[in-house]
């Protein structure tokens, strides 16, 4: 009998051996935490995020690169939702291959440093884009519209609907949002935080319907995809668990983070990138993309299977949090940890 106590101690020391690293990992990576935001009493009509990513999945469909008709009749629409928000709006355009492009950008100007909150409009091929990216356009425009009518209208924000985020442009100096990033190098205004999104609009209940780049990652995070994430860079920890913590609790929508290196497949997959390489604190907000919607750059991305309401709570969260950063806190450093 002596030899099965044996074992199982072996067996203990085992999973204690595996556990504890693990345990550092998700800590480090995931960055568990209990705070969180207070309730908040802002909403976004659900209603109006389907009609903005209708709009932008259907009738302005499709929107790649090679698509200008459509594309100019997408950045229209943006810049007159910008307007009617209240915003101060402008087109940033640009040549590649000697083909006209252009950002569409909204700018509140306030106290404090400057803010940037961006989606791209562009799609994959010829594909609806509903979730990819029409869903992350609806919400700025959304979020806007919350700017506008709220406190942070009195902020320095500029909010950016970029072209050229998608293939064959991405991860090239082509991007819309590479673009921005130029401009603002030359007028010399760095921001103190960049917040991208990516995919907002697809949500599951079902367990297993949400994937991982690894077995230890999954081990680390929900198994329904029922959250939205928080993803930034590896070296900007404090600001990713910042933003999250923002986010938190202003809804009942779950908010988790990852902060990993680029080597991770997603990690670095839309504008926020671009904006790293000069040190800007800058992170995405997503469903996750392909490791939960399967529609992903196909066919069956469209916006009948999206979910609105807690699209707007994404929305909400976003908003309290810039509004727990860039007003509770408007002489604190992006990246000094509370």
């Amino acid at each position: 009998m002596g030899w099965r106590r044996q074992l199982k101690r072996l067996g203990v020391i085992v999973v204690v051996v595996a556990v504890i690293p693990l345990n550092i990992l998700r800590v480090y990576i995931a960055q568990p935490t209990f705070s969180k935001n207070e309730p908040s009493s802002k909403t976004v009509d659900a209603e109006r995020l389907k009609q903005h990513v209708r709009m932008l999945s259907e009738t302005f469909h499709p929107s790649h690169y090679n698509a200008f008709a459509q594309l100019n009749q997408t950045a229209d629409y943006i810049a007159a939702s910008f307007e009617e928000a209240g915003a101060e709006v402008r087109f940033q355009e640009y040549l590649v291959y000697g083909k006209p492009y252009k950002n569409v950008i909204g700018r509140f100007h306030g106290e404090g440093p400057l803010w940037v909150v961006g989606a791209h409009y562009d799609t994959s091929d010829d594909t609806p884009g509903a979730d990819d990216n029409a869903s992350g356009v609806a919400g700025l425009l959304e979020l806007a519209s919350l700017i506008g009518a709220g406190e942070l209208k009195n902020r320095n924000i500029e909010l950016v609907a970029y072209c050229l985020e998608e293939p064959p442009y991405f991860a090239t100096e082509m991007m819309g949002s590479a673009f921005h990033v130029k401009e603002l190098q030359e007028r010399g205004e760095m921001p103190a935080g960049v917040v991208i999104f990516e995919m907002i609009g697809y949500f599951s209940d079902a367990w297993g319907s949400q994937g991982y780049p690894a077995l230890g990652i999954r081990l680390m995070y929900p198994q329904k995809g029922n959250y939205i994430a928080v993803i930034g860079k590896l070296d900007q920890r404090a600001f990713t668990k910042s933003f999250k913590v923002g986010m938190k609790g202003a809804t009942d929508l779950p908010v988790y983070s990852m902060n990993a290196p680029k080597i991770i497949p997603g990690i670095d997959f839309s504008d926020h990138r671009n904006y790293w390489p000069l040190g800007i604190n800058a992170v995405m907000i997503t469903d996750t993309a392909f490791y939960r919607n399967k529609a992903y750059h196909g066919p069956d991305d469209t916006w009948d299977r999206l979910d609105y309401d807690r699209m707007a709570m994404v929305v909400v969260g976003v908003y309290e949090a810039l509004a727990k950063l860039a007003v509770a806190y408007p002489g604190k450093t992006p990246d000094e940890p509370e």
